[in-house]
Formats: structure tokens, C-alpha cells, sequence
């Protein structure tokens, strides 16, 4: 652990020098003053948020069928099998998938549903979903482990003083693994705003976002200094969206060790 917090100590410290040095206040006024910037800063958070809900909201059904399932460890291995196979083949599969000529416009074609075809690559939607599929299982493997350690005696408490299935779930096992769903919540968050293979390739030039106009900055245009600029915002603004998610988990973790 002091190793990595070292290394990252300083990774960061090297970026805060070299803008200082290189760029100053000068550097982050005008970028923060550029209206293409905020608005790819604007997609950022906005898809960011939109992954994270999406995989909290398709992650938690499917991890409390994991956690009461016989067969946990086969469809656990079916969970994480997207591990796999590299990011950037997944990210080629959706291309396959949602191009103009691909199986999805051909289906909606062939069953006459559509004359000409629909739009769906190198947009925003392409992006939320190949981002949503590429992070699911954490949020799935986070907020199994939390659901693993929940005293099942408690929700058969709940069933035999009256409640139903719903009160249960909405009092017992919902509040009790909400450290899991906040804590899957924040790793989702955090590398959905730094992503930058899926974004490249599903978005296009068109619909950036900033890990993606980082790079076009240090391999395309050669302008370092700038994207150590927005490398910091984006690390800055990454720790504005998680904090409050860390600590309210922590506010929770609390309140359930006083019960």
C-alpha cells in the first residue's frame, strides 16, 4: 500500500510541477474559459454518472440473484468472463453491433421496421453502452461481497414477525448492502471518467470525452502542457464526484456497527 501511494504521490506530483512550471494559472484560466472544454468536461461527468447509474441499477438484481443462487461460482465465472478478452476486441464488438450496416440496423431492417438505418454509433448512447457493459461486473462483484455478509437471519426475522418479500428487501437487505452499491458505485464512477479506449472508438472525434481529449493532445497534437492541465482537472473534478459517495459510505458503515 505505501508503495502504491507512493508511486502515486508521485505520478501527481510530477503533473502539478510540470503545469506550474510550463503553464500557471494562465494555462487552467484559459482552459477553463474554453467553451469546447467545458462542454467535453460537461460529457464527461454526464456519461460518467449515467455508466454508474445504469450499472447499479443492472448490477444489483443480478448480484442478489449471484448471492442467492446454488450455482453462484458458474455464473460468477459467466459474470467476469468479459475479463477475458481485451477491452479494446469488446469495444470492436459493439462497433459490429451497433454500425450502420450492423446486426442490429440489419435485424430492425429485415423485420421491416426501419427504411434506413439508425444512427447509433459515435454517439453519446454508444459510448454509455459500451462503458456500461465494460464495468458492470465490479459493481456486480461489489455488491455481491456485501450481500455475502449479511446474516441471512435477519431477513428470516423480517419473514416470520409479517413482512413481505418487498418490506424485506426495502428494510433489511437493501440498507445493509447499500456499502457495496456506493462502494461499486465510486470504482465505476472514477474509471468511467478517465476512460479512454471505449470512448475513442464508440464516440469518434465528434462526441470526446476528456481522457479522450487527453490523448488527442499528447499523441496528436503534441501539446503536453496542456493535457497535464486537463489530466489535473479531470483528476480534480473525478475526487469532487467521489468524495461525497466515500463519505457517505463511511456514515453508513458506522451507523450499521453502533446497531
Amino acid at each position: 500500500m505505501a508503495t502504491l501511494i507512493a508511486a502515486f504521490a508521485v505520478a501527481i506530483g510530477g503533473l502539478v510541477w510540470s503545469s506550474a512550471t510550463k503553464g500557471g494559472v494562465a494555462l487552467y484560466a484559459d482552459l477553463l474559459s474554453d467553451p469546447i472544454v467545458l462542454r467535453v468536461l460537461w460529457r464527461t461527468v454526464w456519461i460518467a454518472a449515467a455508466t454508474t447509474l445504469f450499472c447499479v441499477l443492472l448490477g444489483y438484481p443480478l448480484a442478489l440473484f449471484l448471492a442467492r443462487s446454488k450455482h453462484r461460482n458458474l455464473w460468477l465465472i459467466l459474470v467476469i468472463s468479459p475479463w477475458l478478452v481485451s477491452i479494446v476486441v469488446r469495444t470492436f464488438g459493439w462497433m459490429v453491433l451497433l454500425g450502420n450496416r450492423g446486426v442490429v440496423n440489419t435485424t430492425l431492417r429485415d423485420l421491416g421496421l426501419i427504411d434506413v438505418p439508425i444512427r447509433m454509433l459515435f454517439t453519446p448512447t454508444a459510448v454509455l453502452i459500451g462503458l456500461t457493459h465494460v464495468f458492470l461486473p465490479f459493481v456486480v462483484i461489489a455488491i455481491l461481497s456485501s450481500l455475502l455478509q449479511q446474516d441471512r437471519r435477519l431477513e428470516e426475522a423480517s419473514r416470520i414477525l409479517g413482512g413481505t418479500r418487498w418490506q424485506t428487501f426495502r428494510r433489511v437487505t437493501l440498507p445493509l448492502s447499500m456499502p457495496g452499491v456506493i462502494g461499486g458505485a465510486s470504482l465505476v464512477l472514477l474509471m468511467a471518467m478517465g476512460a479512454i479506449v471505449t470512448p475513442l472508438l464508440l464516440g469518434g472525434l465528434r462526441d470526446r470525452m476528456l481522457g479522450t481529449q487527453i490523448y488527442t493532445e499528447v499523441f496528436q497534437v503534441f501539446n503536453f502542457e496542456r493535457a497535464t492541465a486537463m489530466a489535473l482537472i479531470l483528476l480534480v473534478s473525478a475526487l469532487v464526484l467521489v468524495a461525497p459517495l466515500r463519505l457517505l459510505e463511511a456514515r453508513i458503515r458506522r451507523g450499521q456497527e453502533a446497531i
